[in-house]
């Protein structure tokens, strides 16, 4: 595999990651922060942005995950990807702790 596809494979693992609890939040009908909100990552975000917001990531991740050949460029692809999850998701969970207690 060459690097930019070992690129798309993080990528792929980050925004597919990011997908998921704006997803979740969104067709719950919660509010949750999003790049839009105001301050940006910080302010809550209605539930139809959060879901418009996830879809798009997932469409991305998508793309990005055939691109970066995950499901046959074998096992260092499948660690890059895992990566690119871990990289957002740790992160995300510290950084969204606090959302309420604002």
């Amino acid at each position: 595999m060459n690097w930019h596809e070992y690129l798309a494979c993080f990528f792929a693992g980050a925004f597919l990651a990011n997908a998921v609890p704006h997803f979740v939040h969104g067709i719950s009908g919660n509010r949750f922060p999003t790049p839009f909100a105001k301050p940006p990552g910080k302010g809550l975000s209605s539930p139809l942005v959060n879901t418009a917001w996830a879809l798009l990531n997932l469409v991305i991740g998508a793309i990005l995950f055939h691109a970066g050949k995950v499901a046959t460029g074998g096992l260092a692809a499948l660690i890059v990807f895992f990566a690119g999850i871990v990289a957002l998701s740790l992160p995300s969970s510290v950084s969204f702790a606090s959302k309420h207690k604002e």
